[in-house]
């Protein structure tokens, strides 16, 4: 099957269930008040679907993968930030783990279409 949309990528998928996730948690109002905390959480999370988007309209292959590698370490870094909300109690502890466990699905997701396309080339 031939990927012909960017939209059709399960990884991009996933990004966007978790920027959805992300940005209704950050609309709570203790949150919002945090600016700089919100605003980095939300553009990491952005940042996983663009890298994505980005990547499949590049060059190559190779190009593709260092864009999915991109959006990988912006879902490392949703992660991180995660801990900070969880720290200041902006979250809950279930809450944190919910979206914990979706930056893991969403990062396996990204690393099986990269270990895809460097099989794909050989």
């Amino acid at each position: 099957m031939k990927i012909e949309r960017f939209e059709e990528i399960e990884a991009w998928r996933a990004a966007r269930e978790l920027t959805q996730e992300i940005y209704a948690l950050t609309s709570q109002p203790k949150f919002a008040k945090d600016f700089g905390l919100r605003d980095q959480i939300q553009r990491a999370s952005v940042s996983i679907m663009a890298n994505i988007a980005e990547g499949f309209d590049g060059r190559s292959r190779l190009e593709f993968i260092r864009f999915l590698g991109y959006a990988f370490r912006s879902a490392t870094e949703v992660q991180s930030h995660l801990y900070v909300a969880l720290d200041q109690e902006y979250l809950m502890k279930n809450e944190f783990e919910n979206l914990y466990q979706q930056a893991v699905e969403t990062k396996k997701l990204i690393n099986g279409f990269i270990r895809y396309l460097r099989k794909a080339a050989r």
